[in-house]
């Protein structure tokens, strides 16, 4: 049986929200930057109309003035932006079950099987489409396919407010001639190898030989070479559906640069609170931690190390990546942003080999420890406890995000 797959995407997410909240934006060019002050001055999203004068997404604050002098730039206001995404999702889940979110405004739909209820899918599209304008006062643009990668092709192939339908007797014909890079998956690196070997364009990709592809490639090859082909078979997620977690980290870019290996260790310790908690809720525990470490030149490496036994704990998690951090860097320049990954990840009731070499009263110490903090900061708050020496200045952007439902609504 045929699938019938829809990929819905939220046009200029970021921007028409604050559009639709503001409305006498909507006159002007306008993007959402992040803060210069705290050194995240970037176009995160734009409308069209600043798209017009070639702003585009990953810009400088400074580059999309001098290509838009009349650019209004608004503040993210991530907590509207989730509000609508769960909004939207509450939406398609009308409609079917399988709604696998792909980032925040976009979710694949498989409707495949519902045309007795609801409609062929090209009608179910164009209703979503309709529902979100007046429920949300959003636009989307929809992919309709019989394949996921298909189905997002669609759904970037005409915007904005926009259906488009590839099927499957005539996809060859629509999409074959499109650039390989529309294709999901091809990025800027992959997009150069392909343009080194004359393979410019989907049918081009999709006539290779099956080899060369995968030679030239590796595995990520093989992939690509069966969507371009349509033959993606991959499954639409169910809405409940978590996927498994394989690493736990956290990063930041701090409002100054560190300059030594105290203000590195006061901002690890506080990065690796909230990892710890997450492994926790997750119920898992990591047997090693990975960090990386980028200057102020924007350079950037990353090194990890294993740990003598598993552990949910922040502090022992901070203690091992100060110490390879001690080990590998070199103090060069200072130190723009960090990250702290627990990988490596099991179980936390998985049986471990015991090694007669770790002090496991010390550990169990450190458990007990830290299971009495995380009681007391789910009864009064994450920052009712804590570490004397996360009361100092630690140079680092805060800010929390609360999510509140339109009147009525209770998501």
């Amino acid at each position: 049986m045929t699938r019938n797959i829809l990929h819905c995407d939220m046009n200029n997410f970021y921007a028409s929200v604050e559009c639709m909240l503001n409305p006498e934006l909507k006159q002007y060019p306008v993007a959402v930057c992040g803060s210069v002050e705290e050194r995240h001055g970037i176009v995160l999203a734009k409308n069209y109309k600043a798209k017009a004068f070639k702003v585009a997404t990953g810009d400088a604050v400074w580059q999309a003035k001098q290509k838009c002098p009349d650019l209004v730039v608004v503040p993210p206001h991530y907590e509207e932006y989730l509000k609508y995404s769960k909004l939207a999702k509450a939406i398609y889940c009308d409609y079917t079950n399988q709604v696998e979110p792909y980032g925040m405004d976009e979710c694949w739909l498989d409707i495949s099987g519902t045309k007795k209820l609801f409609g062929n899918p090209v009608d179910v599209a164009n209703e979503i489409r309709e529902r979100i304008k007046f429920e949300l006062g959003l636009t989307i643009s929809v992919g309709v396919s019989f394949n996921k990668i298909f189905a997002k092709l669609g759904s970037d192939y005409k915007k904005p407010d926009a259906v488009t339908v590839f099927e499957k007797e005539t996809f060859r014909e629509k999409i074959w001639g499109l650039p390989a890079s529309d294709l999901l998956g091809v990025g800027r690196a992959t997009t150069r190898v392909l343009n080194n070997y004359c393979i410019r364009t989907i049918g081009d990709l999709a006539n290779s030989d099956y080899d060369f592809i995968k030679r030239i490639l590796g595995k990520n090859g093989v992939s690509l070479w069966l969507y371009a082909n349509g033959r993606d078979n991959s499954t639409v997620k169910d809405i409940k559906f978590v996927s498994p977690v394989k690493s736990i980290g956290h990063g930041i870019t701090t409002v100054v640069d560190l300059s030594n290996e105290e203000e590195v260790w006061r901002v690890f310790l506080e990065l690796t609170q909230g990892i710890g908690h997450k492994l926790r809720v997750h119920q898992k525990v990591a047997k090693a931690v990975a960090i990386y470490v980028r200057d102020n030149t924007l350079f950037s490496k990353q090194w990890q190390t294993q740990m003598q036994m598993v552990t949910q704990s922040p502090f022992v998690l901070a203690q091992y990546a100060f110490q390879l951090f001690r080990k590998r860097y070199d103090w060069r320049n200072p130190i723009r942003s960090v990250t702290i990954q627990a990988i490596n990840l099991f179980p936390q009731d998985m049986p471990q080999q015991i090694d007669l070499f770790c002090d496991y009263e010390r550990a169990e110490k450190q458990e007990k420890l830290d299971s009495c903090v995380e009681n007391l900061r789910q009864r009064f708050g994450k920052r009712c406890i804590r570490n004397a020496v996360l009361l100092q200045e630690l140079g680092m952007p805060m800010g929390n995000v609360e999510i509140t439902m339109p009147t009525g609504l209770v998501k």
